[in-house]
Parts: C-alpha cells; structure tokens; sequence
C-alpha cells in the first residue's frame, strides 16, 4: 500500500484521470497550496464537495479523488488566478486534518489502475462519441492520440468527464476500478441523455 500526504481542494465537480479542469482561485490558503505545488512540482488532491461548509460544520466531500497537476496558469480579468489543471492517479484518503490556514491535507493511498483494456466491439459506438469530442477539444488534452479511442478506461474516463452528468454520478462512475463496468454503465445512461 503506498500512501502520501496531499493538500486537498474540494470544488463541486469531478476530476478523473486524463481530465482536464480549469479553476478559479481567490483564497489565500488555496492560492499558497497552488503556489507550492507549482514550485515543488507536486499535484492536490480534487474531492468532490457533497455538503458546502457553514458557520457550524466544515464542508463534507468524497473520499475518493484524483491528484490534479497544474498545466497552466494565469491571471484572469477578474483578478483571479487562473489554473488548468490535468487528472492524473486516484486516490483514497485515509485520514485528514487541518492546517492553521485552513488547508485540508489527507493521508491518501493511491489507487492503481487496471492494466490496458481493448474497448470491447459492443462498446466502440462510445470511442466513436469520444472521437467526436475530441475533434473539437483535443487542445485540452495535450498528448492525445487516436490510439486511445481503443483504450476502454482511457474511453470511459472521457465520457465521464464530457457527458452532461450530475455529479454524483460522475463521481460513482469515477470510483468504479473495471474500465468494462464503466463503459456498460455509461451505455445505459445514453438513451437519457438524448
């Protein structure tokens, strides 16, 4: 089991890995997480939020996520900090505490990928979908080949991220660790979404 210590953002949307998210920063503990981990090269974890925080409890989020590495970043002209960032492992937190500044950081263990799967010949209409995303988006994916229309997870991770989701459901398809199950998953939302 490997673990590491992370800084966590929790937003209210999911990142998978592969994925692409651009944020807005304005909080001076967000904006020092972000500035350490360009400087140190390192990623922040990404939790979905499910309860936002009030005067009298902390925000509540998932405890499965996707380590976030900044692409880019810039300053917006709303005076904001802007960032792309691009999904890479998911992870587990295990335990998590606060820092004087507020900063959530967890002990995360990562969660391992299974090996490269074919998509399958019943799910190929879905790498078609993703095909024509990515004739309009590829510029967000730096790296992207059309050899991964053929790789299910890689597949299946796109859809998930692209699709007109809710949340929750993109998160549930996100935790799912057999890139086949999110696939056939992802077949029976279609007719919903049409």
């Amino acid at each position: 089991m490997t673990t590491s210590e992370i800084p966590i953002f929790p937003p209210q949307t999911v990142l998978v890995p592969g994925g692409f998210l651009p944020l807005q920063v304005f909080e001076q503990r967000y904006l020092d997480m972000v500035r350490d981990c360009v400087r140190d090269e390192l990623g922040f974890g990404v939790c979905l939020v499910l309860d936002s925080a009030t005067e009298h409890k902390a925000a509540q989020h998932t405890k499965l996520g996707t380590l976030a590495r900044v692409r880019d970043w810039n300053t917006m002209e709303n005076g904001l900090l802007g960032i792309t960032t691009m999904g890479f492992e998911r992870f587990k937190i295990l335990k998590s505490k606060m820092r004087d500044n507020g900063l959530m950081v967890a002990e995360v263990e990562w969660i391992a990928e299974p090996p490269g799967v074919q998509v399958p010949d019943e799910y190929l209409l879905l790498s078609g979908f993703v095909e024509r995303f990515m004739d309009k988006l590829s510029a967000n994916y730096p790296g992207y080949d059309r050899s991964q229309l053929d790789d299910a997870s890689w597949v299946g991770y796109r859809l998930t991220e692209l699709l007109p989701l809710k949340n929750l459901e993109r998160q549930g398809l996100m935790e799912i660790n057999d890139p086949i199950r999110r696939l056939q998953l992802l077949v029976e939302i279609l007719p919903r979404l049409q």
